[in-house]
C-alpha cells in the first residue's frame, strides 16, 4: 500500500468530484477489473474513456491529479515518516462500521490516521452535543462515557468544545478508548498530538481526518467532519440540540437514512431542541442511557406543561409582565421567544402593550402598569 500512497492522496481529494464519484470509480477498477490504482492511473486516456466512460472534464481532472503525483509522492513519504498512516477504502483495515453506516455515497476514499488502529474495529458510540452545552448535558456526556468505557466501547469525538470534548476527556478519565475525528488536515493537529501523546502511545486514542493534510481548521470542515462521527459509531447519543447548527442537522440526516439514535430526554425548564427530536423519531433515553416508552415522555411532558402553565397564572395574578420579567418569576432557563411563543399559544392569556412594551396577562383581568427593569 505505502507505494500507492500518492495515487491515493490525489485521486481522493479531486476537486468537486464527491465521495460518490471517486468511490464509483474505485468500484469499477479495484473490484470490477481487479487492477491496482497505480495500473489505473497508467491507463492511456482512451482507455479512461472508453472503459470507465469518463468524460473529457473528468480526464482532464485526473490528468491534473497525475501531475502531482510527485508532490503527493513526498508528502506520502513526509507523513508516514512520522508516524502517520493512510486507508483506503481498499484496505481491510479501513473501518467496516463506517462503510457499513455511509455506504458508498458518503464514505470518504482514504482516512489519514495516528494511533491504534484496531480501535477501528471495536463497538463504538458518539456522544454528541451542542458546543454551548448546559451543565446537565455535559453530566449526561460524563456518564454515557463511563458506561462506555466499563462496556469497553470506543467513545467517539469530534473534537469540539462543550460535548465533544467531554466526551473525548471523560473516555481517558475512565481508561476508555476514544477516536478524535479532526475538522482539519491531521498535520494541523500539533498541540493535540502533543496534549494526548501518551494515550496514542498506549493505545486508546485514534486520531483521524478525512481532509488533505495540510488544511486548517474551517467552519466547514467542521460540518462535513459531522457525518464521520455518526458513521464511525455503532450508537449515537445525543446529549443537547439547539434547533439549528451541526448536531441538529447530523442527527435529522441520521434519522432520514434510518439511523437508531439516542436523545436525552430533557427536563421542562430546558431551553434545547431534545423533544422535537424525539418527536422526529429519535428514542428518548434517561440519564443513564435507558430507552424510555415515548408514551410515558408524552405523559410527563403534559403533566410538566400543565404545572408550568398554573405557575404562570399564579405569576400573573395580581399583575401583567414582561416575558423576561416572567422568566425571572418563573425560574426558567428558557428564552424569551420561546416563552412568548409558549404564551401566545395559551387561551387564557392576552398581550397588552404598556410603555411601548409588550406584557402578558390573564384575560379578564385588568392591565397593571409595572415599572420594568428590561423595558
Amino acid at each position: 500500500m505505502m507505494k500507492d500512497a500518492a495515487y491515493w492522496i490525489s485521486l481522493a481529494h479531486l476537486p468537486r468530484w464527491g465521495y460518490s464519484k471517486i468511490n464509483n470509480l474505485i468500484i469499477k477498477f479495484h473490484h470490477e477489473n481487479q487492477i491496482s490504482i497505480e495500473e489505473f492511473f497508467q491507463l492511456p486516456e482512451a482507455d479512461w474513456n472508453n472503459i470507465y466512460m469518463l468524460d473529457s472534464k473528468q480526464i482532464a481532472d485526473l490528468k491534473q491529479a497525475k501531475s502531482e503525483l510527485a508532490s503527493n509522492a513526498f508528502l506520502a513519504e513526509s507523513l508516514l515518516s512520522q508516524g502517520y498512516e493512510l486507508l483506503p477504502i481498499t484496505s481491510p483495515e479501513f473501518s467496516k462500521t463506517l462503510k457499513g453506516n455511509l455506504k458508498a455515497a458518503h464514505t470518504p476514499s482514504l482516512l489519514y490516521v495516528k494511533g491504534n488502529k484496531k480501535i477501528l474495529t471495536e463497538n463504538s458510540i458518539a456522544i454528541v452535543g451542542s458546543r454551548d452545552a448546559s451543565n446537565i448535558a455535559l453530566h449526561f456526556t460524563d456518564n454515557i462515557a463511563k458506561l462506555a468505557s466499563k462496556e469497553y466501547k470506543v467513545v467517539v469525538s469530534g473534537f469540539a468544545k462543550g460535548v465533544d470534548k467531554q466526551a473525548l476527556d471523560s473516555a481517558i478519565a475512565y481508561k476508555g478508548q476514544s477516536i478524535i475525528v479532526l475538522p482539519q488536515g491531521i498535520l494541523t493537529f500539533d498541540s493535540g498530538f502533543r496534549k494526548y501523546y501518551k494515550q496514542i502511545i498506549d493505545g486508546d486514542v485514534l486520531v483521524i481526518s478525512t481532509f488533505h493534510p495540510k488544511w486548517p481548521w474551517k467552519p466547514e470542515l467542521a460540518m462535513a467532519r459531522n457525518p464521520i462521527i455518526y458513521g464511525l459509531a455503532n450508537e449515537i447519543y445525543v446529549a443537547e440540540s439547539a434547533e439549528k447548527g451541526g448536531t441538529w442537522s447530523g442527527v435529522v440526516d441520521g434519522l432520514r437514512k434510518g439511523r437508531i439514535i439516542f436523545v436525552r430526554n430533557p427536563e421542562q425548564s430546558e431551553s434545547n431542541a431534545n423533544l422535537i427530536l424525539i418527536e422526529k423519531g429519535a428514542i428518548p433515553v434517561d440519564f443513564d442511557g435507558n430507552v424510555l416508552e415515548k408514551d410515558n415522555i408524552t405523559s410527563n411532558v403534559k403533566e410538566l406543561e400543565d404545572s408550568l402553565n398554573n405557575k404562570i397564572r399564579t405569576a400573573l395574578n395580581t399583575k401583567s409582565l414582561t416575558a423576561k420579567e416572567l422568566l425571572l418569576a418563573l425560574e426558567l432557563d428558557w428564552t424569551s421567544q420561546k416563552l412568548t411563543a409558549h404564551l401566545k399559544k395559551l387561551d387564557f392569556i392576552e398581550i397588552v402593550t404598556i410603555k411601548k412594551a409588550n406584557q402578558f396577562k390573564l384575560i379578564g383581568q385588568s392591565a397593571i402598569e409595572q415599572t420594568s427593569l428590561f423595558v
